[in-house]
């Protein structure tokens, strides 16, 4: 089959040609005088060593294409009055984006002290990839910027997130074909299904093609342009190609390519907007620009006998031993006189007017697009009062609710509030119902594209529920939408989230920098939803259960990261009330949809979450004034259930016996104050955990994180931790329980062994816990449901 590839080039003047070159050649020159130039910008002298860096870091191949696209984007904008920013895939061409920016002037706002001149050419050269300077890689520090560029493969995701509910903005993607080759890019392609032409904006995707990676050559540029065109087109794309060498030819035919693309997309947007609500329309079939060049195009074609340009070759520094070796200083200049930087810049650095001659003004410029400083847009969730979801709690344990879905009740008012402004979503894999999040859908569908059959439900156009079976896609999207000025949680089975480990990683490093950044505002915080957790999943088995991405998010930057372990629906809706009004940070609440006993009415729960830790007075039994026992200390529904069990039984088995119960909310308290913002100094933490009795901690997740915790405070050594030890598999509620030894009987056992004296007196308790456990086993295998007397089990402090 033979595809007819659609082609245009523009029609450019002599002049609009000469000022996209002059563009393009004068980001070349900065692009390569970042990663080389230590002094002589301008080359107003012939380069000697002490002119070198010497340390040379950075990439310069994919840099002459990324330079080649701002260039004519800035000519689009211009020319079409759009509104637009770009997400920059191959962040590893960090200095071109940066040079970019120094032309449009950009750079010299944020940075004063860094002027659109030759002294601030040579301090723009310095401060690259050089300590005290600026990354290799795109950086929260680059203005125009809302993609870090160490990691490949969310930069398309990164663009939908950005598009959705912003109808005027066109979100360019430029998608390296190293990047196109990872999972979370595969992912993407099919974010166009979920891009609503009346609501949101457009996302114009460059598959930029210049062939290999760091060593090898990449897929998608070893494709038959038919094959790679008929990938596109069975994406739901429309694919238009650019290719060649010669920068004449090239200009024109991007240019074209661009023009036809935004022409499409206005008549797709046009056509949507235009019809009546409620009409059937298809799937629109977005644009997406294949531009293929070489690698390291404009650089040295030969180092050494060896090519160079157009080869992996050129994926870093070109000539990397410019300082030491004569012939690469003589090679070096040649290459950076090449692209005539006397007729660029005037005789003081500054551009000249055909370099500026395609520059957009103020907000349009790319650099200074509010959309890549969102939180300059950013407006305050209406939050309903918590009273109209709020469960009412007569007396501890007397009820029980499945606090996800008392929380859907308030995420319902809140997508209701914002209905108008459309500033907050939801997106999740697959799971809001079974996340018991589905009232949700009585004020928003789920978003939805394509074809609806007559069994489907809520799906609709123009849904702010996002459901798609890709955790990349989900988190990517939501990113992108925080990162442009909106809202958003993320719901996600507790095992599953562990997919974006790697993401979560990159945005708590973004979130870091960018604190630390006058210039950029505060953005919402990510708002992860963990739930379908390890000790309910008893019926999807091993493979279901694991609570780690607690510990993986608490080893990153205590600034940034947060962790609530709520108890029951009312504290569930304080956390996430909290959680959706902060700013720059990323939240995990871990909390159940399954029924669990509601331990505190509203007020209670917002002077506990306030507290992060605290004692629960009416569930212990220590004397006015005295000091307990021992105390038994909890975070996390299930084991705050089997604490409260555990006092019930060692209030009737061992009544002369103090003991203080301890909740756990937040748990960064554990940590002391210098370690972390929420952090409980000694005093307090002694105070409430006592410097010397015992504590049994029973931990939602796996116990050596509280140990980590903890393992500076006085009384660490007399510390014991219960929770989950990789014992999985499809069993019984309780047996979750029993098998990582964190049960009530355990739990009595363990105040037993640890109490002083107490191992003697209550011998005859501890056999019958132990006998409990025993019998439990068999009963399970018999029944294959939980003993009567934990299925029945209600708290009762009289």
């Amino acid at each position: 089959m033979t595809l007819t590839v659609e082609r245009r080039a523009a029609v450019l003047g002599a002049d609009e040609l000469a000022a996209l070159d002059a563009r393009w050649r004068a980001a070349n020159y900065l692009t390569a005088g970042q990663l080389y130039l230590l002094g002589n910008p301008l080359l107003t002298e012939p380069l000697r060593p002490e002119h070198i860096k010497p340390r040379l870091l950075g990439h310069w191949g994919t840099c002459p294409g990324l330079n080649l696209l701002h260039a004519h984007l800035n000519r689009l904008i211009i020319t079409r009055d759009l509104e637009t920013m770009c997400v920059w895939g191959p962040g590893h061409g960090g200095p071109a984006v940066v040079a970019n920016t120094w032309l449009d002037g950009t750079w010299s706002e944020v940075y004063p002290d860094v002027p659109r001149d030759g002294a601030g050419m040579a301090r723009l050269f310095r401060q690259f990839s050089f300590p005290g300077g600026i990354p290799s890689h795109v950086a929260p520090e680059v203005p125009g910027s809302i993609h870090e560029g160490g990691e490949l493969g969310y930069s398309l995701a990164h663009a939908y997130g950005a598009a959705l509910d912003n109808p005027r903005l066109l979100v360019a993607c430029v998608i390296g074909d190293g990047e196109a080759e990872t999972g979370p890019l595969a992912a993407s392609w099919h974010a166009n299904k979920f891009l609503d032409p009346v609501h949101d904006g457009a996302v114009l995707p460059v598959l930029h093609l210049n062939g290999w990676k760091i060593a090898n050559p990449t897929v998608y540029a070893r494709m038959p342009e038919e094959e790679l065109a008929e990938l596109l087109r069975g994406y739901g794309h429309d694919p238009l190609f650019v290719s060649g060498d010669r920068p004449e030819l090239v200009h024109r035919e991007l240019a074209g390519a661009l023009e036809l693309a935004v022409d499409r997309i206005r008549r797709i947007q046009r056509t949507a907007r235009e019809a009546p609500a409620g009409a059937v329309r298809e799937r629109a079939r977005w644009p997406v620009v294949v531009l293929r060049t070489p690698k390291g195009w404009t650089g040295p074609e030969e180092v050494d006998g060896l090519p160079v340009a157009g080869t992996w070759r050129s994926h870093q520094v070109p000539l990397s031993t410019v300082r030491e070796n004569p012939r690469h200083l003589r090679q070096l200049e040649t290459w950076l006189r090449s692209y005539r930087p006397d007729e660029l810049f005037d005789e003081r650095g500054r551009p000249r007017e055909a370099v500026l001659a395609q520059v957009p003004r103020g907000s349009r410029r790319l650099g200074s697009s509010p959309h890549t400083n969102g939180g300059l847009l950013l407006r305050e969730l209406p939050i309903p009062p918590l009273e109209s979801a709020a469960v009412r709690v007569a007396r501890p344990g007397a009820g029980t609710h499945e606090p996800t879905r008392v929380l859907g009740t308030l995420l319902t008012e809140l997508m209701r509030a914002t209905a108008s402004r459309r500033d907050f979503r939801m997106v999740g894999p697959d799971e809001t119902a079974s996340n018991r999040l589905d009232e949700v859908y009585e004020a928003t569908g789920k978003e939805w594209e394509s074809a609806v059959l007559e069994v489907d439900r809520h799906l609709r156009h123009g849904g702010r529920v996002m459901e798609v079976l890709s955790e990349h896609l989900c988190q990517g999207w939501l990113e992108g939408y925080l990162l442009t000025g909106r809202h958003g949680l993320f719901s996600s089975y507790e095992a599953f989230v562990h997919i974006v480990d790697s993401m979560a990683n990159q945005h708590i490093k973004w979130l870091r920098t960018s604190r630390r950044l006058p210039w950029r505002q505060p953005i919402a915080s990510l708002n992860y939803l963990l739930t379908s957790h390890v000790w309910r999943q008893d019926h999807n088995g091993f493979s279901h259960q694991d609570p780690g991405f607690v510990d993986h998010v608490l080893n990153k930057s205590p600034e940034v990261v947060r962790v609530y372990l709520p108890p029951d629906a009312n504290t569930l809706l304080v956390c996430a009330d909290h959680v959706l009004r902060s700013r720059d940070y990323v939240n995990v609440v871990v909390a159940g949809k399954q029924p669990c006993f509601d331990w505190l009415d509203l007020e209670q729960a917002r002077a506990h979450c306030a507290r992060g830790a605290g004692v629960w007075e009416w569930a212990g039994s220590e004397r006015q004034g005295g000091e307990p026992d021992v105390v038994l200390a909890c975070a996390g529904d299930v084991p705050t259930q089997e604490v409260l069990a555990a006092a019930w039984l060692l209030r009737r088995e061992l009544p002369g016996l103090a003991v203080r119960v301890v909740n756990v909310v937040d748990m960064a308290r554990l940590l002391p104050p210098e370690e972390h913002p929420h952090g409980m100094p000694d005093g307090e933490y002694d105070a409430l955990f006592t410097r010397d009795r015992p504590v049994i901690f029973a931990y939602h997740g796996y116990p050596w994180l509280i140990h980590r915790l903890t393992y500076r405070r006085a009384g660490h050594g007399q510390l014991h931790v219960r929770g989950y030890r990789e014992e999985g598999t499809t069993t019984t509620p309780f047996d979750m329980v029993v098998r990582n030894d964190l049960d009530r009987y355990r739990l009595v056992m363990d105040v037993i062994d640890r109490v002083p004296g107490l191992a003697v007196r209550a011998a005859d308790v501890r056999q019958r816990m132990a006998d409990v456990r025993f019998r439990h086993e068999r009963w399970i295998r018999e029944h294959g449901e939980d003993l009567p007397e934990v299925a029945g089990w209600r708290w009762d402090a009289d």
